[in-house]
């Protein structure tokens, strides 16, 4: 499964030029949407998901087909693209102006592109803590898409990082879960002894370096200090424990990383893995279901990636974020698009996600042991503990940033840059992006 985020300079400025700001700065200011609940659910309601998917696809549809069921004079009009095809769609659409009424988003920066655009509605009146749906989701979900205090996004699911391990692969070469990230470092050297791939990684698009270092900088930088620098107004990027964060993660591709991983692709890695030539691999729990549906069966577990001895930042921090949708400010349905969402999100269809396509849902309590295996449920589990989301690197920076931070570190697996030059062009790209936000 791929999961290539956002990091194109480009889409930052259509969506600049969408909304009339030229090379300046601010937040253009967005229509105002009627969320209200129609008097009588009519009309033609556009949707855009990146779930094309095959394996996801389905119960969107499904879905869709329960709600015009129930309104039989509301025609959906689903329209599902694979990630690579939304972001040309989604770029050529917003500078059109041509927005669907609901569309995707991935949280942080490339959600707030659009508010700061104008191009997506305030839902904080229906969504926002205190309201009745709000209230229905896990509060970190629902923050993932607020923005200057405001609510602008549904999540869809809850997406967490964790380390996958063989547990047949890791047992016969003595390697217990590590503790501390020095100890993961030292059961990458017992598997290696063994003849043993440590972790099957691939990082042909980039992002799957990115997930490590965002986890890294979250344990190595205190939060404080990240959520001034990912925020584009303010950010200088000056700490030096982001050079720590690159040092160690330079230190755990050696010792156990794939060799050459920028030329291979995390499905390649992912297959390696599943076939019980590595040990460990590091993945989303959206990509669960590929270990527990593997044939032949294998006995895997999870653990966080460990804690370095001595991080400053937040220990119980966890990389990842929901995925989400955002309703078009301009929307003439934007009250049908919003109850649209809010069938979405019942607590029926939020079990169903979870059951059909193995997704955890931001929805409460709507994962048990009736409809998700015990690696799901554990993984539930231990989301509730985070103290917060570490959201995706490449796409709660800016798009200059991510864009810096992704050539970085090709160019430090590479042997290219060491992470002091590639922290260097993340404080250029920083200085860049803040004068474009102002």
């Amino acid at each position: 499964m791929t999961k290539p985020r956002w990091s194109a300079l480009s889409l930052v400025t259509v969506l600049v030029a969408a909304a009339g700001c030229g090379g300046g700065s601010g937040t253009a200011p967005a229509a105002t949407a009627d969320l209200s609940a129609p008097k009588e659910k009519a009309g033609t309601l556009t949707m855009v998901t990146k779930f094309a998917d095959p394996e996801y696809a389905p119960y969107f549809e499904k879905v869709v087909a329960a709600y015009e069921a129930a309104n039989p004079k509301v025609d959906v009009k689903l329209e599902q693209v694979g990630d690579q095809p939304y972001k040309d769609k989604i770029r050529v659409l917003s500078a059109s102006r041509d927005l669907p009424d609901i569309y995707f988003s991935w949280a942080g920066d490339f959600a707030n592109k659009f508010v700061r655009a104008g191009l997506a509605a305030d839902l904080t009146g229906v969504i926002g803590p205190g309201t009745p749906w709000g209230s229905t989701f896990a509060p970190a979900a629902l923050k993932a898409f607020e923005y200057g205090g405001k609510n602008y996004g549904m999540p869809i699911n809850l997406d967490g990082k964790y380390m996958v391990y063989n547990k047949t692969v890791l047992d016969k070469a003595g390697v217990t879960p590590p503790a501390s990230f020095e100890d993961l470092l030292s059961a990458c050297d017992k598997l290696k002894a063994a003849g043993v791939q440590p972790i099957a990684f691939g990082n042909q698009y980039g992002w799957a370096a990115i997930h490590y270092i965002t986890q890294l900088n979250a344990y190595g930088v205190p939060a404080r200090t990240l959520e001034d620098d990912y925020n584009p107004a303010t950010g200088a990027f000056t700490d030096p424990g982001y050079v720590t964060a690159l040092q160690r993660f330079k230190d755990l591709v050696a010792r156990c990383g794939t060799k050459d991983a920028n030329g291979l692709s995390h499905e390649t890695a992912q297959a390696q893995f599943l076939a019980g030539k590595a040990g460990m691999h590091y993945v989303e729990t959206v990509e669960f279901d590929v270990f527990t549906k593997a044939e032949p069966a294998i006995e895997w577990s999870f653990f966080r990636l460990p804690v370095p001895a001595g991080a400053a930042g937040d220990a119980t921090a966890l990389t990842g974020a929901p995925d989400g949708f955002l309703v078009n400010a301009r929307s003439q349905n934007a009250g049908l698009a919003v109850d649209f969402l809010k069938f979405l999100s019942s607590k029926e269809n939020a079990a169903a996600i979870t059951k059909d396509i193995g997704w955890l849902s931001p929805v409460k309590d709507s994962a048990t042991a009736g409809n998700a295996y015990p690696q799901l449920t554990d993984a539930l589990t231990d989301i509730d503990k985070a103290t917060s989301f570490a959201i995706w690197l490449d796409t709660v920076t800016h798009a200059e940033v991510a864009s810096a931070y992704l050539s970085g570190v090709e160019g430090m697996l590479s042997g290219s840059r060491t992470p002091e030059q590639v922290m260097e062009g993340v404080r250029a790209a920083a200085a860049k992006a803040k004068k474009e936000v102002g």
